[in-house]
């Protein structure tokens, strides 16, 4: 009798290992959710504190904080979207929160898990009252990303003479950004695939070229590959590096299709005048340095000639943050599924 219990739990245990394989085959299930960010705004529980924006909108100056970042935001918005407007203040940038968590499911049930953040831009347009779908992917950031970075690609390095990355490293959270952005979630809620804007490099170089594009500005290129450019091939997205009219250093646009061709000329400024806005408030040595970059141009944090916006922004506890959510994944995501997201991602395809 004792034998047949134990032959009926090793097939039931089994059958539980076979059908969570089979849920995982063609991919994971996500769930969004959608918050305005506007000077009303107080982060969540379940919102990653790291991003940018949560950390504009805590303190005694939050409220004051959210409305000078998002009339930076319009005020350049605006500056860029010229035509027919000539006074300056046509269109109005509605932001949302986009969060996204993932569904797992094993023999022990299912648990729904945050995976990333992002904010997705609108645009309002007075004269028409018309509303324009904008570009996801501003202020990317991610759980998994936070765990690479933060605790597995510095323990790797810990007491070692020269530092190296390790193998494999950004597989899994590729491949999880590939399977959302190709999910019927992702389909149902969004007409154009990401753009991710980041601030260029503090230890490359960049060479600025002849072409210049009518949004984007004059077109850099970079000297080396970067670390973040490798993890975010693995994410199936490409770089360019461009400097918009009137701005005073390239940023990096990570894109997959055509970055030129796939998006409209007020999509892009609407991304470029949000990720601008924060580049200013929290990478002010590069993006509100008080000289403009020239056709060699090597960024750095520790320029000194810049000016401070009117927002507070804590960069210390940002990066301890970071360190602290690395952890979370670590532990609420990494090891409690570590062999079904090693057999996930060995399988997975587009």
């Amino acid at each position: 009798m004792k034998a047949n219990i134990q032959e009926d739990r090793g097939i039931n245990e089994k059958q539980n290992i076979e059908n969570t394989q089979n849920r995982i085959k063609n991919g994971f299930a996500f769930t969004l959710k959608s918050t305005c960010l506007d000077e009303n705004y107080h982060p969540s529980s379940e919102t990653r504190l790291t991003t940018n924006f949560a950390n504009l909108a805590r303190g005694g100056n939050r409220q004051q904080n959210l409305r000078n970042a998002l009339n930076m935001i319009n005020n350049r918005f605006n500056a860029l979207a010229h035509l027919d407007n000539p006074k300056a203040d046509r269109y109005l940038v509605e932001l949302e929160i986009i969060t996204v968590t993932m569904r797992i499911d094993d023999q022990n049930g299912g648990s729904n898990l945050p995976l990333i953040e992002v904010l997705k831009t609108n645009i309002f347009d007075r004269k028409t009252s018309q509303r324009i779908e904008g570009i996801a992917g501003n202020n990317f950031s991610s759980y998994v990303r936070d765990y690479d970075f933060s605790i597995l690609l510095i323990e790797h390095n810990r007491n070692k003479p020269n530092f190296c990355i390790p193998e494999n490293f950004g597989d899994l959270h590729g491949k999880l950004y590939k399977c959302f952005v190709g999910s019927a979630t992702y389909k149902e809620h969004f007409k154009m695939s990401p753009i991710i804007c980041l601030s260029v490099s503090s230890n490359k170089t960049y060479t600025r070229t002849e072409y210049q594009h009518p949004v984007l500005g004059f077109e850099y290129l970079q000297d080396q590959y970067s670390i973040t450019d490798g993890y975010f091939s693995k994410m199936g997205l490409k770089v360019r590096f461009f400097m918009p009219l009137n701005s005073v250093a390239p940023m990096a646009f990570y894109h997959s299709g055509d970055l030129l061709a796939d998006y409209t000329d007020l999509g892009l400024i609407s991304s470029i005048s949000t990720m601008e806005t924060f580049q200013k408030i929290y990478r002010p040595e590069i993006y509100n340095a008080n000289s403009v970059a020239g056709e060699i141009y090597q960024p750095s944090l520790k320029h000194e000639d810049y000016s401070l916006t009117r927002v507070d922004y804590d960069r210390e506890e940002r990066s301890q943050l970071a360190v602290e959510q690395g952890k979370y994944a670590e532990e609420h995501f990494i090891k409690p599924y570590k062999s079904l997201l090693e057999q996930w991602s060995a399988n997975f395809t587009l």
